[in-house]
C-alpha cells in the first residue's frame, strides 16, 4: 500500500475516525473532571494533603488492575469494554453532580468517585489502544498513532480551559459538560464497527495475567521502547513545577501559568497534525533518540530561562519533541505485538506510562524541595539526555532501527 494511500485511508476510515472523535470527547471530559474534582476537594478541606489523595485514589486502581485489564481487553470485545467503562464514568459524574447540587458531597465521596474513575480508565485505556489495530491496516498504524496523539493534545488544550471557565460558573456546569462529553463518546464508540478482533481463548489464570509482562521482556524492541518512555518521562517532568516557575521565577501570576500549561500541548498538537500527513518510515531509531535529545535540551532551556517568551518556546519544543517519540513508541508497540496480545501489552505500556507520570511529578517535587525548582528542572533535563545515550548502547537494535516492523522470533 502506498504512503499516500495509507494516509488518505486513515481519514476515510469511518470506524477509526469515530473512535478518534470519541477520544477527544472522553479525554476532554477527563481533563475537566481533574480540574473540578481537585478544586472541589481543596475548597472543602483547604488541605494540600487531601488534594494529593485525589491523585493517589486514581493511581492505586491503575497499579492494582492494569494486568487484569489487559487480560480482559484480549478476551472480550474491546469496543464493548470502552463504552461500558465510559457509561460507568458517566454514572460516577451523575453522582458527583447530584451531590454538588444537593450539598451532601464530602471528601470521602470525592475520593471514592476518583477511585472508581481511575479503575474505569484503567480498563478503558488498554482496550482503546488495542482497538486501533482492529480498525486500521498495519501500514496505516503510524498515521493512526499521529491522529490519536492529536486527539489527546486537542483535549489537553480544550479540557482544562473549558473546565476552568465552566468552574467559574459553578461546579454543576463543569460536571454537566463532562457528563455530556462522556455520553457522546460512549455513543460514538458504540457505533464503531470492528472487523479484525482476534479473541484470546487460552485458560484464565496467573500465567495468562503475566503473559503480557513476559512478552514485553522477551521482545527487546518493545522492552527498550517502553522502558525508555518510563525513565525519560520520569526524569523530564518539568511541567509539574510550572506553578513555581510562574510565581517565583517568571513572576507572571495566573495568566502566565495558563500560558505555560498550554504551550507543551500546542507544540504537541502542531507536530501531531504534521505527522498525520508526513511519514516517518526511515531511520526511526535516529528520529526517536533525536526527539529525546531535543526534549532534554528544551527542558534545560526552560529551567534556566527567566523570560516568559523564551520559556514558552522551550515548552513548545518539549511538547513538539515529545509527541514525535510518543508516535514512534506507540507505533512500534502496536506493529510488533500480535493482535491477540494487544490488550495485555498495551496494559503493561499504560502501567509504565502512568507510573512514570506519577513518579515523575514526585521526583520533580522532591528535587525542587531539596535544591530549588531551577536546579531540579536542569537536573531532570540532563538526566533525560543521559538516559537517551545509555539506551542507545543498551538497545542497539532500537538505535539502528530503520522501519517499524522487526522480526525477533
Amino acid at each position: 500500500m502506498s504512503d499516500l494511500h495509507s494516509r488518505s485511508s486513515v481519514r476515510q476510515n469511518v470506524p477509526f475516525m469515530r473512535l478518534w472523535t470519541a477520544r477527544i470527547f472522553s479525554t476532554t471530559a477527563f481533563q475537566m473532571l481533574s480540574i473540578v474534582i481537585g478544586w472541589q476537594m481543596y475548597a472543602l478541606t483547604d488541605s494540600a494533603f487531601q488534594l494529593g489523595l485525589v491523585g493517589l485514589a486514581q493511581f492505586l486502581p491503575m497499579l492494582l488492575l492494569t494486568l487484569p485489564a489487559g487480560h480482559v481487553a484480549d478476551r472480550f470485545d474491546r469496543r464493548t469494554i470502552v463504552y461500558i467503562c465510559q457509561l460507568l464514568e458517566a454514572a460516577v459524574v451523575i453522582v458527583l453532580l447530584i451531590g454538588s447540587l444537593q450539598h451532601w458531597l464530602d471528601p470521602l465521596h470525592i475520593l471514592i468517585g476518583a477511585a472508581v474513575l481511575g479503575g474505569c480508565r484503567t480498563f478503558e485505556a488498554p482496550a482503546s489502544a488495542a482497538l486501533v489495530p482492529d480498525l486500521v491496516e498495519k501500514e496505516q498504524l503510524p498515521y493512526a498513532a499521529a491522529w490519536s496523539a492529536s486527539a489527546g493534545q486537542t483535549a489537553m488544550i480544550v479540557g482544562p480551559a473549558l473546565g476552568g471557565v465552566l468552574l467559574a460558573l459553578g461546579t454543576a456546569y463543569a460536571y454537566g459538560a463532562s457528563l455530556a462529553a462522556l455520553l457522546l463518546s460512549a455513543v460514538l464508540v458504540f457505533f464503531v464497527k470492528v472487523t479484525r478482533f482476534v479473541k484470546k481463548s487460552d485458560a484464565v489464570g496467573m500465567d495468562s495475567f503475566l503473559s503480557g509482562l513476559r512478552f514485553v521482556f522477551k521482545r527487546k524492541i518493545i522492552l527498550g521502547t517502553i522502558s525508555l518512555d518510563l525513565f525519560a518521562v520520569l526524569l523530564g517532568g518539568a511541567t509539574a513545577l510550572l506553578p513555581i516557575f510562574a510565581d517565583e521565577v517568571l513572576q507572571t501570576g495566573p495568566w502566565g501559568l495558563g500560558l505555560l500549561r498550554a504551550a507543551p500541548a500546542v507544540g504537541a498538537l502542531a507536530v501531531s497534525v504534521v505527522l498525520t500527513r508526513v511519514s516517518m518510515q526511515n531511520s526511526i531509531g535516529r528520529m526517536l533518540f533525536g526527539s529525546l535529545a531535543v526534549f532534554a535540551l528544551a527542558t534545560v532551556l526552560f529551567g534556566v530561562s527567566t523570560n516568559i517568551w523564551l520559556s514558552l518556546f522551550a515548552l513548545f519544543l518539549i511538547g513538539a519533541s515529545d509527541v514525535v517519540s510518543v508516535v514512534i513508541r506507540s507505533t512500534l508497540v502496536q506493529i510488533n505485538t500480535p493482535q491477540e496480545m494487544q490488550g495485555r501489552v498495551n496494559a503493561v505500556n499504560s502501567l509504565f506510562i502512568g507510573t512514570s507520570n506519577q513518579l515523575g511529578e514526585f521526583e520533580s517535587g522532591t528535587l525542587a524541595g531539596l535544591f530549588g525548582a531551577v536546579p531540579a528542572t536542569v537536573i531532570g533535563g540532563m538526566g533525560t539526555l543521559v538516559v537517551a545515550v545509555l539506551w542507545m548502547f543498551l538497545f542497539p537494535m532500537l538505535r539502528d532501527l530503520k522501519t517499524y516492523e522487526i522480526d525477533e522470533r
